[in-house]
């Protein structure tokens, strides 16, 4: 029988944090939930919307009960917050966490938690909003959740992980953790780091377009400014700690970049139209899998 955590702990607040226990109380009504972040502010806002059954100003008390704990903090802060906790952690618990990237981490909590169960994880989703009050309950609903567990992780225990996830409504994926890190490259962070750097440049060109590059954006640069106003910190921890990835993905997306540059330079429209041809199909792929909506204009409410 798959083993069932009757009490979870959160260690960080925010999105992920206040999401995960959100949708727990939603559809997994019997499992306690501590919560504690680092942050006063925070944890007087969880408690005043009631986010917890319990939120802990101590991170060893907050983990004293719990079989489940995630580390819901930026991807620098990882190693950090697992220290914290280890004096309070139950033998048998599991530790795991949320961060976007994951070889780093996996060293960050095997060298913080020295022989306890660790299987680290990444639910896939998210919103450019942050904070205990940006939270809800069906944020994970038929995304992906990938755990990286080490090799000599217990299936018994990867298992329970991948349920507790399945319950919270997403899809369950297990990789290994160098391949993650170089999908998510390709997925998340170079969209991310692309973004920022267009949001960047138009807010340099305002000076000269007299905030016409806002009054007039258009659906591409609009979505470019949802991506781009995604935490700082959080990503700054992410390109830092996925930074050979990252880097790796960027040497071949300039190289693309170059290509198109040059294709246009010499009027190759066959080139670009094949181009264009070729990664249209990802996104009509992207669609057919429920990764996003297919209605006008994204199904966006005007």
């Amino acid at each position: 029988m798959t083993r069932r955590f009757g009490s979870l702990a959160i260690i960080g607040l925010g999105l992920i944090g206040s999401s995960i226990a959100r949708a727990v109380r939603a559809k997994l009504p019997d499992v306690r939930v501590v919560g504690h972040d680092a942050d006063a502010d925070v944890r007087d806002t969880a408690r005043a919307i009631e986010l917890c059954d319990v939120v802990a100003d101590d991170a060893v008390a907050a983990v004293a009960e719990a079989d489940l704990v995630i580390l819901a903090v930026p991807v620098g802060r990882m190693e950090e917050a697992a220290r914290a906790i280890a004096p309070g952690l139950d033998p048998d618990a599991i530790v795991s966490d949320v961060g976007s990237s994951k070889a780093g981490i996996a060293e960050a909590l095997a060298r913080a938690l020295p022989g306890r169960t660790v299987i680290p994880a990444h639910p896939v989703a998210g919103t450019e909003n942050s904070g205990p009050a940006a939270g809800f309950a069906t944020l994970f609903e038929g995304r992906w959740c990938i755990l990286t567990p080490a090799s000599d992780a217990p299936a018994t225990e990867v298992e329970a992980l991948a349920a507790f996830w399945k319950a919270l409504g997403a899809r369950v994926e297990t990789m290994d953790a160098a391949h993650h890190d170089m999908v998510l490259a390709v997925t998340s962070h170079l969209p991310h780091l692309i973004a920022y750097t267009i949001v960047g440049t138009a807010s340099e060109l305002e000076e000269v377009t007299e905030s016409e590059v806002i009054k007039y954006s258009a659906g591409g640069f609009r979505d470019f400014t949802r991506i781009a106003a995604s935490d700082p910190v959080m990503w700054r921890d992410v390109f830092l700690a996925n930074k050979d990835a990252v880097l790796a993905t960027l040497q071949r997306f300039n190289e693309d970049l170059t290509a198109l540059q040059q294709a246009i330079r010499r009027g190759d429209g066959a080139r670009l139209e094949d181009w264009f041809t070729r990664t249209r199909a990802i996104r009509r792929s992207i669609i057919e899998q429920g990764q996003d909506d297919a209605a006008p204009d994204f199904g966006r409410k005007h």
